[in-house]
């Protein structure tokens, strides 16, 4: 908030106070006009000014440095200084208060009354302040939470690609050494998803239709390398209109069910299902598992995607991941 702001604020909040105080004494205690401006107004200013005396001076120069023993001096010595003026202005003003307890006081017993009045405003003060400060903790703890979310998001984003063109290189690379007529489409399609991961997916979400156009160009790639002996089923069930994601986050699953599973298995195909209703998508794939499908390098996939769904959706998604003997299956809702 600009100086201008608070500065609007405070006037505005003392202004409110002191109205509706002058109103509630004028009118509750049957008192005379002028005696009601005085106590109102006049001793308001005092009271005001002691609040910022210590709100502004005290409390940043003793109180926050933790010059505990030295803040407690200092507001004694105010509270006394502002005591006695308090009851300079009740000689001063004995016309406005004649009549009233205020005059029936002798010095002692209105000095001490003043006291308890001043130590409540400087009480409010350092309310005020405490609030703030821990306000303003607050606001400073997310920031750095949030630094810390980005950039651990940031290097887990980084680790994909590489990761990604690790298993796509692979993939050409055994089209190459058999000469396959298809490497060149193959190309092309690799050519097609780099663009997007490196060029379309720096935002935190991206259009969904644009991350199921680059999970099919995957697709694509891999029945290029297993030619007329990929079995896969892809479908995309609602209308996907003007959702967003988060980049990146599906393909690791469709990965694996290629790394791992059978693609060439007519009776038992790779399954893959996104449907979308009412602003959640249900993702699912399934497929059947090779006889040894640990991964030797020990991918980051799945670890990778994982960490990132609760970073970006934090009790808004459920995975479920099933596995026999046979099958390996993972259901992934996610509310956009």
């Amino acid at each position: 908030m600009n100086k201008q702001w608070k500065f609007f604020w405070h006037v505005s909040v003392w202004t409110c106070l002191l109205s509706l105080f002058f109103f509630f004494v004028y009118s509750s205690n049957q008192v005379t006009l002028n005696y009601a401006l005085v106590i109102v107004f006049v001793y308001g200013a005092v009271n005001i000014g002691l609040f910022y005396l210590n709100y502004l001076w005290l409390i940043p120069a003793y109180l926050d440095k933790k010059h505990y023993g030295r803040y407690i001096v200092a507001v004694m010595l105010t509270t006394i200084i502002v005591g006695l003026i308090k009851y300079g202005m009740k000689l001063m003003f004995e016309g406005a208060l004649s009549g009233t307890k205020a005059e029936a006081l002798t010095f002692w017993p209105y000095f001490i009354s003043t006291l308890f009045s001043s130590l409540m405003f400087v009480f409010f003060s350092i309310t005020l302040q405490f609030t703030i400060d821990w306000f303003l903790n607050e606001r400073i703890q997310r920031d750095l939470e949030n630094q810390r979310l980005n950039a651990e998001l940031s290097f887990l984003k980084s680790q994909v690609n590489p990761h990604f063109l690790f298993n796509s290189l692979n993939s050409i690379y055994s089209l190459a050494y058999q000469r396959s007529e298809t490497t060149p489409e193959a190309i092309l399609k690799l050519s097609e998803i780099m663009r997007y991961m490196l060029y379309e997916s720096n935002d935190n979400k991206v259009d969904l239709e644009k991350e199921v156009h680059y999970l099919q160009n995957y697709i694509d790639l891999q029945k290029i390398r297993f030619g007329h002996k990929a079995f896969v089923e892809f479908d995309v069930n609602g209308t996907i209109d003007n959702q967003r994601i988060a980049p990146l986050l599906l393909i690791s699953f469709i990965e694996n069910a290629f790394k791992h599973g059978v693609a060439n298995d007519p009776q038992k195909p790779i399954k893959m299902q996104m449907n979308l209703q009412s602003g959640r998508l249900d993702f699912s794939v399934e497929n059947k598992k090779h006889a040894n499908n640990r991964d030797a390098t020990g991918g980051i996939g799945l670890s990778n995607v994982k960490r990132r769904l609760n970073l970006l959706y934090p009790g808004k998604h459920s995975l479920v991941i099933n596995e026999d003997e046979l099958t390996y299956t993972c259901k992934l809702s996610i509310s956009l």
